[in-house]
């Protein structure tokens, strides 16, 4: 890839989204890199929209008025502290700086007699308006950095009535995207696996980028939404990326000092043989005290290089890569062994729970890729190191459409827990299709794995316990979906996943309709759109259940794949029936589905504690929208609905495919509300949309028709 690249757009960070904060007089007390980011925020939206910051040590007292104070106000007003106080609209400070102005002073005595305080830690902040005067406190830097995001969010809103006080602060520690990059291009893959929004941000040409004012704004946005990790290569490392970890680990260095200003520590996907094909040892046997040594000798030289380096990325004994395995070793053997070299520099090693056999014998249907996880890692439950952090798909197969959670996320408790979502859309439309992933990941955030209020997202922030507290604290993972496509995700509606990624690992409890409202509302703001009323409303209509549309017109019932093999996108529905890679769907003339159950399955349900096990085993209580998961049925099965099986196949592909038809001519009655590149861009996405969803419906409901020999109770036509 060769010449210059096309300004990215600005996502949900516009310049007129600061005009509520650019407008103002502003006070920043603090201190430190992360506070020069604030500084260097606010100045730039004052200088835009006319307004002022004034940026003090907190360790030192503010500096009287000087009489030329904005507005030639020389003395406080409305509340904002002493007469001989200058007078400020926005104040951000640390709450141990000095001499800090009266509505602070007073926000913060409020926030001690709740104990709030204790809540924020070292990313929290807490958001209050007294005296006419927005107060952002947080006892460290990078609760300032994403309190004043939070006031972006809010707008006017932030400076208007007296606002109750509010303390923010991450339920998860680490909040993390992996990209799937690669610096050479792979023959078949390409340059980012799994990547639908061009080539990559960080490496071009076989080479760090030389625009790396792009991975500052990435940076940004990251931070605007909380995300405080990101590894810079793909799982799959190759020969080239392997080097990153010696004689390129400068090229890492470099992205690493972009990224930090923003409160984001870099992360490296690592080759589990590099003791060999970089080190010259004879083995990477985990226990070789040789192999210790270079592993320790390593990653000694990263921290020398990087002091903030996150830790290691690991896939081993996974679809070809090596592993433990190769030494008669366990998956704890290997990890563990990264964790002792990463311990005494406070690093973590992210180890991927995604093992499974991909040389499957389609005839043999006793083994069972959806158990794989947990018969690998479940047995190993408190062999861990404590600085080992297993990455557990939310799902047990590979980021369907609809899938029942894992179930190694309730197996471990002995065990830090995070969970990976995908933002990319690999099995979701690639971002060709709108798919807002919001609702799909508050479902399996909010997914109960015990049925008594402990949900998934306790256990990634290390609640998961019957006390509620573990100590074992992990997070939430997801695979970035970001390109340098101008619009960062190839489609400009799938920026909404990836701002939804960051606000539901920061609170997932936020309600993903709203976080969608703030998306809208920072993306398309009022002032840039002559109709905001009728462009929200039809982005909602086009977004809010466009994932269920998605699974509509797609594999049904839980029942998975059915994609092309390889490129992942379009129907086939036999494509991977009779390959290695364990996904089928059992379809014949009687029936359809996967028998999982203990009684005469693959066992695959005994895997869940209760009341799940039960629950799944039955066909009669399995949830309707998982039902083809774990049970091979007739296809005159009645399900939940009434309707029988190939009827609700019928009716949901055919309802699916006009869904799109109905969004896409409601987009088009947008003409003229939104910026002409972003109107000409979804409206060739939800083009190719249509075309795709009826590609799906016809060979969906064909295949069906001629296996069941039933034919549709509408009388639609089937081919």
């Amino acid at each position: 890839m060769t010449g210059d690249l096309p300004a990215p757009h600005p996502a949900w960070l516009p310049d007129e989204a600061f005009r509520a904060i650019g407008s103002r007089r502003v006070l920043l007390r603090a201190d430190g890199l992360l506070a020069q980011t604030v500084a260097h925020e606010v100045d730039r939206a004052a200088e835009q929209h006319g307004g002022s910051l004034h940026h003090q040590p907190a360790r030192q007292a503010a500096p009287h008025p000087d009489g030329d104070d904005a507005e030639g106000d020389s003395g406080a007003t409305d509340g904002s502290g002493a007469a001989d106080e200058p007078r400020f609209d926005l104040v951000l400070a640390l709450t141990g700086a000095d001499d800090l102005p009266e509505p602070a002073v007073m926000v913060l005595a409020e926030l001690d007699r709740r104990s709030g305080r204790d809540m924020l830690g070292a990313e929290g902040f807490a958001l209050a308006r007294r005296g006419g005067v927005t107060v952002v406190l947080a006892d460290g830097p990078a609760g300032l950095l994403y309190g004043l995001f939070h006031v972006v969010r809010l707008g006017e809103a932030a400076f208007g009535a007296t606002l109750p006080i509010e303390a923010h602060h991450p339920l998860t520690a680490r909040r993390m995207l992996n990209h799937w990059d690669n610096i050479d291009p792979h023959p078949v893959m390409g340059q980012v696996e799994r990547g639908y929004s061009g080539g990559s941000i960080f490496w071009r040409d076989g080479r760090l980028t030389p625009d790396l004012d792009r991975v500052r704004a990435y940076a940004r946005l990251l931070a605007s939404i909380g995300v405080n990790a990101v590894t810079v290569n793909n799982v799959n490392v190759h020969i080239t990326e392997a080097h990153l970890l010696t004689d390129r680990l400068g090229d890492v260095a470099a992205l690493a000092g972009v990224l930090r200003p923003y409160g984001i520590r870099t992360h490296l996907s690592i080759y589990f043989n590099s003791p060999v094909t970089l080190g010259g040892l004879p083995t990477a046997d985990p226990l070789d005290p040789g192999v210790r040594a270079w592993w320790a000798d390593t990653t000694r030289q990263v921290y020398a290089a990087i002091p903030d380096f996150g830790g290691f990325v690991v896939k081993a004994d996974s679809e070809g890569q090596p592993g433990p395995f190769g030494y008669g070793r366990t998956h704890a053997d290997g990890a563990n062994t990264l964790a002792a070299a990463l311990e005494p520099f406070g690093g973590v090693v992210h180890w991927r729970a995604f093992v499974y056999n991909h040389r499957q014998d389609w005839r043999d249907r006793t083994t069972d890729r959806a158990r794989a996880a947990y018969d690998h890692f479940a047995p190993l439950d408190g062999q861990f190191a404590g600085n080992v952090i297993l990455q557990v798909k939310y799902g047990p197969i590979d980021f369907q459409t609809r899938e029942p959670v894992s179930p190694v996320i309730a197996a471990m408790p002995g065990t830090r827990l995070a969970v990976e979502l995908q933002v990319t859309q690999e099995y979701t439309g690639q971002q060709r299709h709108v798919c807002y992933l919001g609702p799909l990941w508050h479902e399996v955030l909010a997914f109960e794995p015990w049925g008594d209020g402990r949900t998934v997202a306790a256990v990634a922030a290390g609640r998961g316990a019957d006390n509620g507290a573990t100590g074992f604290e992990g997070g939430l993972v997801a695979v970035s979906n970001v390109g340098d496509d101008p619009f960062w995700t190839g489609h400009p509606l799938a920026q909404a996943n990836l701002y939804a990624f960051g606000r539901l690992a920061w609170n997932p409890h936020l309600d993903p309709a709203a976080v969608l409202d703030e998306w809208i509302d920072l993306t398309f703001t009022p002032a840039a759109t002559a109709d905001p009323g009728l462009l929200r409303q039809t982005l909602h209509e086009v977004m809010d259940d466009s994932w269920q549309t998605y699974e509509s017109y797609t594999a049904p019932l839980g029942v998975g794949f059915m994609v092309r093999p390889g490129s992942h996108y379009g129907p086939d529905v036999d494509g991977y029936e009779y390959t290695p890679w364990g996904t089928y769907h059992f379809a014949d003339r009687d029936g359809i589905g996967v028998d999982r159950t203990r009684a005469t399955g693959t066992g695959f349900t005994g895997q869940y504690p209760q009341p799940w096990a039960q629950v799944y085993e039955s066909a009669v209580s399995c949830p309707d929208e998982l039902l083809l998961f774990f049970h091979h049925v007739p296809y005159t099965h009645v399900l939940h609905s009434g309707k029988t099986v190939v009827q609700h196949i019928y009716d949901t592909h055919f309802e699916g495919a006009d869904r799109v038809d109905r969004l896409r001519s409601r987009w088009a009655g947008l003409a003229g509300l939104v910026a002409p590149d972003v109107d000409a861009r979804v409206r060739e996405r939800l083009d190719e949309q249509s075309r795709c969803a009826q590609e799906w419906r016809d060979q969906i409901n064909t295949y069906f028709f001629r296996k069941s020999g039933i034919p549709d109770a509408a009388g639609r036509r089937i081919h």
